[in-house]
């Protein structure tokens, strides 16, 4: 009986401490879940830039 008692109580332990030990709060339901930075800003002038280059590179090609 002890011995049961023992592992019900470090199982108990290991599946309730996760839980209540969190590094951080749950996230602010008002913050967008996907950080929109520079990043962001810097991927897309690259592509535009690259967009660019091909529609020029196929025009020159093309002869038109």
């Amino acid at each position: 009986m002890k011995k049961h008692l023992f592992v019900f109580v470090i199982l108990l332990f290991a599946i309730v401490m996760p839980n209540l030990l969190m590094a951080q709060g749950p996230p602010d339901p008002s913050d967008p879940l996907v950080p929109i930075d520079g990043g962001l800003s810097i991927l897309l002038g690259a592509a535009a830039a690259y967009g660019s280059h091909k529609i020029k590179e196929h025009r020159k090609m093309k002869g038109l």
